[in-house]
Formats: C-alpha cells, structure tokens, sequence
C-alpha cells in the first residue's frame, strides 16, 4: 500500500521558500488525488526552537489542511521518523511505499527520503512538489540548483527489494487502479 507523506508545509517553514504557492498547489492536487483513490494522507508537522508548537509559522499553510482522520505526527528532526509515531502509524495502515512532498528539500525531505529508505520503505519523491529557501547567502547553492540536485541523485537510488525515483505531480501513480 502506498502513502502520501506531506512533510512541513507550515507557514514559517515555505513562507518565503522557492516557488512557494506552486508547490502548494501541486501538494494541494495531490492530496486532493490521494482522498479522492483513498490512499492514506499522512502530515507532518515540526517544531522547534524557531518554530514553536501553536504558533502561527508552526501552523500548516491555509490552503491545505489534514482531514479529521488523516494522521497528523509532529517531529523534532530533519528525518520524520526520528523520535515519531510515523514508523507505528505506516505499519498499522499496511504502508510500504510513500510518496513525498513538502519542505524543505535540503533538510527534511532529503532527511525523510533517506529515512524512509533505509527503513525498508519504498520512497518517491514528487519532483515539482518540494521546495526550499534561499540559503546563498551561507554558501549554499540557490534553490532551483538545489530542488534540480535532489530531484537527480534521488530518481537513481537504489538498494536491494526497495525502489526510489521521482515523478511529477501530473505522474503520480498511487498504484490504486
């Protein structure tokens, strides 16, 4: 069974994040996808000292919001598995394949991917639904360099009995029909 996994789409989090309200959007549509095939539609949410729990950045952005029955973890690491329910939630739904989105690409979503996968998850990224802020001025590359660099090494990981790649939104197959 395959999960959506959407990974800290909070305010303070893609605010001012590369391609921000298109990468809503494709979150948005995928949800919307992920509900309409009834896959399950697993949010994360983080906190930490400069995202505190209950603030308005620590909120998920207004254009999406988790459904009354769709698990909701809140994470204190870049990986969402660690120190979380995620591992318990994905087994009790009969998860072995996630589909990610969300931010930030060079933070939490590489962190969540490689979490995944090691774990024994198949893990997809959606390569026009995950983004980052701009982190140039601390020497890292500027943020379409970044998404373009994580969309390429992720589409060629491999492991023995796990699959990995990325498609785009449009792409996304969540294997229900």
């Amino acid at each position: 069974n395959t999960a959506l996994l959407v990974v800290d789409v909070q305010n303070g989090v893609v605010g001012a994040a590369h391609q921000r309200d298109a990468v809503v959007a494709n979150v948005g549509s995928l949800v919307e996808k992920a509900r309409r095939e009834r896959v399950p539609v697993v949010w994360v949410q983080h906190s930490d000292k400069g995202l505190a729990r209950g603030s308005d950045d620590w909120r998920i952005v207004p254009e999406l919001s988790p459904g009354d029955a769709e698990p909701l973890i809140e994470k204190n690491y870049g990986d969402s598995f660690e120190d979380t329910t995620l591992e318990t939630v994905l087994s009790g739904l009969g998860v072995g394949r996630l589909v990610v989105v969300g931010a930030q690409t060079d933070a939490c979503i590489r962190s969540t991917l490689h979490g995944a996968f090691v774990r024994g998850y198949d893990a997809t990224l959606v390569s026009d639904a995950h983004t980052t802020e701009d982190l140039t001025a601390w020497g890292a590359p500027p943020p379409d360099q970044v998404m373009a660099h994580t969309n390429m090494y992720w589409t060629d990981q491999s492991a023995p009995g796990r699959t990995a790649g990325t498609v785009t939104t449009e792409q996304v197959d969540f294997g229900t029909s």
